[in-house]
């Protein structure tokens, strides 16, 4: 039996273990994918506690932001060959026959499982995962930064793409940092105007060298009135976890405009005025991560030199400090294991 090092939760609310269990075996249409890298996802620390309604079993091994190469194939595996470089992301697999995935929101799909959650992720030396919904990774694309695009880039990417946003029009980001560094830069390629929010000076800064065209903190201002007086948002982006900013970011909102809700605060509530929406004109639009197309898409703008990961390499070994370093909001942007 050949063993590997996996980040194994073995209870909820418990310490992430490093430990040695068999290497696995792909099932029929599968994949093995032996990892590269592999990134740290705020919604990793979310099943690790068990935070959400539907919580994930353990043991369980997290990580849906996996980049790795194809070392053996299951049967009736076709699509993928050993050797291929693919991405392994949140959507683990879908249906691919309700009305969802026939319409293009597999996303949506009510039989979906998810990487990391449902079935073992992708923070360890070996996964398995579906052949048909591993995504092939660019040879211009590093490792590295494919994987924080696997999910924040494909998530930001889809939530701008839902918005309607077009060139011309003003978006504003709240909250600048894993995904947020990547949402100013996709809100730039589909030619909006763009604002970034956050309490942090240093994540501001990372805004404006990302090509941010305004910076609001919203710590020392109070950002609907700084977003109004920069003529209001068309789109709010909200990335935050508070339902406080994704009611200024409702209130920041031009007369026609799109609040695309994002985040996922354990407080789940907001208070929205009904008088503004409706009399308004404006929207609010939950968008969940992208397809296996709107990844490919995302790898293609990112190969053409669209977009810049900022990440900072870590050590599966030492997945608890960087867990609490998320936490506690020390990290620039995204953490990824490397093996």
């Amino acid at each position: 039996m050949t063993l590997m090092r996996a980040a194994v939760v073995p209870e909820l609310g418990g310490k992430v273990e490093i430990r040695e269990v068999p290497v696995p075996e792909p099932g029929p249409g599968q994949v093995l994918v032996r990892m590269l890298a592999s990134g740290l996802c705020h919604t990793d620390i979310h099943a690790a506690n068990g935070d959400w309604p539907v919580k994930p079993r353990p043991p369980f091994t997290p990580g849906h932001e996996g980049v790795g190469i194809v070392e053996k194939v299951g049967p009736g595996a076709t699509l993928h060959r050993p050797g291929d470089r693919v991405a392994i992301a949140w959507l683990g697999s879908a249906c691919g026959h309700c009305r969802y995935c026939l319409t293009g929101w597999e996303t949506l799909c009510e039989a979906q499982r998810n990487s990391g959650y449902a079935v073992d992720g992708a923070w360890a030396e070996y996964a398995v995962a579906s052949d048909s919904h591993v995504v092939a990774v660019p040879d211009a694309v590093s490792s590295f930064d494919a994987a924080p695009l696997t999910c924040a880039g494909v998530t930001t990417f889809k939530a701008v793409k839902v918005s309607g946003i077009q060139p011309g029009e003003t978006a504003a980001v709240y909250g600048i940092g894993g995904l947020g560094h990547l949402a100013v830069q996709y809100a730039r390629a589909f030619g909006a105007r763009v604002i970034g929010v956050d309490v942090e000076d240093a994540k501001l800064e990372l805004a404006r060298d990302l090509g941010a065209d305004h910076v609001v903190n919203a710590r020392t201002t109070d950002p609907v009135e700084a977003v109004g007086d920069l003529g209001g948002a068309d789109v709010a982006v909200v990335l935050a976890t508070s339902p406080r900013v994704f009611e200024q970011a409702f209130s920041s909102l031009r007369r026609g405009g799109r609040l695309v809700c994002v985040g996922l605060p354990a407080d789940d509530k907001m208070t929205i005025p009904i008088f503004d929406l409706v009399l308004g004109g404006k929207s609010v639009i939950g968008s969940i991560v992208g397809t296996r197309q709107d990844l490919a898409d995302v790898f293609a703008l990112h190969a053409a030199g669209r977009t810049k990961v900022i990440a900072e390499a870590r050590r599966l070994d030492d997945v608890n400090t960087c867990i609490e370093e998320v936490l506690a909001g020390n990290v620039p942007a995204r953490l990824v294991f490397t093996f």
